[in-house]
């Protein structure tokens, strides 16, 4: 899904500063930390410099996904927006990996009304996986990543996928890893633009991919 630069299973944990809230996986913008407070090993704040042109109109409560995970604005000052962290954030995404300047990719929440130009998304982060190859051409960038055992059955070849928040189709799928294909304006307005070997990325999967998986598997269970 090239429009994807713009913008789980039930029984993981997620954050508990989760909500009923939708995103689209077409991330809107990188935002830079600029504090980390962290009064507990288990818990920080992160202070964000927003885009100017994602800024407007926001209020304490409101829900941003960083990198894919859904988190609520406790202040907010002009651009600066501070969120909590809880011990299962940090632990479950790469937030806890990020320190003072670090980026991270931004989308605020989709309201009824709204052109759905990715694909339904929660903001739950299921996990992290590496990338473990890419390959590059004059025009395109192919990310390989590990594909985590658990995850196999939701992975499928042109299936959708939420990586740190931006909607993609998958290309291909082998025994221990997948890979997508991201075009130069991909590149340009995220992250994925300067992921590295090794950088680690936050994995949604697609809701109802699970939801159909799952339902076959129970039923073929009960025969």
């Amino acid at each position: 899904m090239q429009a994807a630069f713009q913008r789980g299973r039930t029984n993981y944990p997620t954050n508990p500063h989760i909500r009923n809230t939708m995103f689209t996986g077409i991330v809107q913008g990188t935002g830079k930390i600029i504090r980390i407070a962290q009064p507990a090993a288990d818990f920080r704040t992160h202070t964000v410099l927003l885009p100017e042109h994602m800024a407007h109109d926001l209020h304490i409560g409101a829900s941003v996904a960083h990198n894919g995970c859904c988190l609520t604005i406790t202040q907010i000052r002009d651009r600066e927006a501070d969120f909590d962290l809880m011990a299962e954030t940090l632990a479950k995404t790469n937030l806890g990996r990020l320190t003072e300047g670090s980026e991270v990719n931004l989308e605020r929440a989709a309201r009824f009304g709204d052109e759905i130009g990715g694909h339904v998304m929660s903001g739950h982060i299921i996990t992290q996986t590496p990338v473990t190859r890419i390959e590059q051409s004059e025009h395109n960038r192919t990310l390989w990543f590990a594909l985590p055992a658990e995850l196999k059955p939701y992975v499928l070849t042109k299936g959708f996928i939420g990586l740190d928040g931006c909607s993609l189709t998958i290309g291909s799928v082998t025994e221990r890893e997948f890979n997508v294909h991201l075009i130069p304006e991909t590149l340009q307005r995220t992250l994925f633009g300067s992921r590295q070997v090794g950088d680690c990325v936050n994995v949604e999967i697609d809701a109802q991919t699970q939801a159909i998986v799952d339902t076959v598997e129970r039923v073929l269970a009960q025969r």
